[in-house]
């Protein structure tokens, strides 16, 4: 009772200074981390947090997918269809070489970790965080097409390394046998099939009922957001008991939820949202208050080159190659490879992770929280001047690739009536 307090005392508090706080770049995910490391650091018996019991790993899938959830069904499918060339590039071709990036980066620093424990890490933090790089995201001043592939990615990402993930924590506690690639194939085609189904499932048939429903008028005006909701909560259900992707699922039940009801979609989802945020805000918290314990006794200079290359040169220089010959110029690859969050995605892996023992673990879990503390704290001080920055430099040139048009019709958290 006394955990829960204090994080509804601190949900509180940043809902009064929200306004102020998020135009400075102090997002969410900042302050309830700073506020959960501090509360921890000054009052080490206050917060007994046991992630097994209280189900931090659940609280953090859930806050993640419904998050997906809200930002797809704001997606125009249609138009996504005709402008999908960056988001394939970022999601085929720079997803995968910055896992191989994050392998080579730990190969280099950590030459006594295994094999299997390097190829672990470089999944872990290979997803970007949708809900850290809102900011960016929700920001008219940047490119709508920049917007769109950052979104995209971030919604997507997480889904598609998922099953490269499970993998990796197989072959991590099984010492690094064989059998990888299969293994691979196998469980990406598991993940994504089920995922998807599970999507159409709970995506199409929420979306049709919503639909009909109103056409009807038989939606009271309070639950108008209340059914959007229980299918993403519905899309998380049937993929977790099928055994696919959640995230997958989550997102790709959103994008067919936004589809079916239309004109609709640019509002349905906002309930999601908000509860999502509401569960990361504890995610955060609890992450603030772990990450002195879990990161401060492997703490090395290692781990923290291996952050600083993660968060750089092992995510730009993939987006950079990924995006040759597409129109964007070195200004953008840099700005979008630059604001690639790690968040809630790695927290799930990290969470999963911390149920297996394997050799080089402790080293794995240190690494993941201070590259994810690093990000929260970095990305989330420099969105305000860099976005500034970017859009003042692509103001002053003759419009590119960067000018294309891409449907991106509502802020997050804007809403109607």
């Amino acid at each position: 009772m006394l955990a829960i307090a204090i994080i509804a005392a601190l949900i509180l508090v940043w809902s009064a200074v929200s306004r102020p706080l998020d135009r400075r770049g102090i997002t969410s995910a900042l302050f309830f981390t700073a506020a959960g490391a501090t509360v921890v650091a000054l009052w080490p018996s206050a917060v007994d947090l046991d992630i097994d019991t209280l189900g931090a790993e659940h609280i953090a899938e859930v806050a993640l997918c419904l998050l997906l959830f809200g930002d797809a069904t704001r997606l125009d499918l249609a138009t996504l269809r005709r402008e999908a060339g960056w988001p394939a590039r970022l999601l085929l071709i720079g997803l995968p070489l910055a896992m191989i990036a994050g392998a080579a980066a730990g190969f280099l620093l950590f030459p006594d970790l295994p094999l299997a424990a390097v190829l672990l890490l470089a999944t872990m933090l290979a997803p970007t965080d949708a809900a850290l790089g809102r900011k960016v995201v929700s920001d008219e001043a940047v490119p709508p097409r920049v917007r769109q592939a950052l979104d995209v990615e971030s919604g997507l990402n997480d889904g598609l390394a998922v099953p490269f993930f499970l993998v990796a924590l197989t072959y991590a506690e099984s010492a690094g046998t064989g059998g990888v690639a299969a293994a691979v194939l196998t469980n990406m085609a598991q993940q994504i099939g089920w995922g998807v189904l599970a999507a159409a499932i709970a995506g199409l048939g929420g979306g049709a009922l919503y639909r009909a429903a109103d056409r009807r008028g038989w939606i009271a005006h309070d639950w108008r957001y209340v059914l959007p909701l229980a299918s993403a909560l519905l899309a998380f259900a049937i993929a977790s008991v099928l055994g696919g992707s959640v995230f997958i699922a989550a997102f790709v039940a959103g994008l067919a939820f936004g589809r079916v009801v239309g004109s609709h979609r640019s509002d349905v989802g906002v309930l999601a949202e908000e509860a999502g945020e509401l569960f990361a805000s504890a995610t955060w918290i609890a992450f603030g208050g772990l990450a002195l314990v879990l990161a401060g006794p492997h703490l090395t200079w290692r781990v923290v080159a291996y952050a600083v290359l993660s968060l750089t040169l092992v995510r730009m220089i993939p987006v950079a190659l990924s995006l040759i010959r597409s129109g964007a110029r070195i200004p953008t690859a840099l700005f979008i490879g630059w604001f690639g969050p790690r968040g809630l995605a790695s927290l799930v892996f990290l969470l999963i992770a911390s149920e297996s023992a394997f050799p080089g673990s402790d080293t794995v879990r240190t690494t993941v929280v201070v590259t994810v503390a690093a990000s929260v704290l970095l990305h989330g001080l420099t969105s305000v001047p860099l976005v500034a920055r970017y859009s003042a430099w692509y103001s002053a040139r003759t419009p590119r690739g960067e000018s294309a048009p891409a449907a991106l019709p509502r802020p997050r958290r804007a809403q109607s009536g």
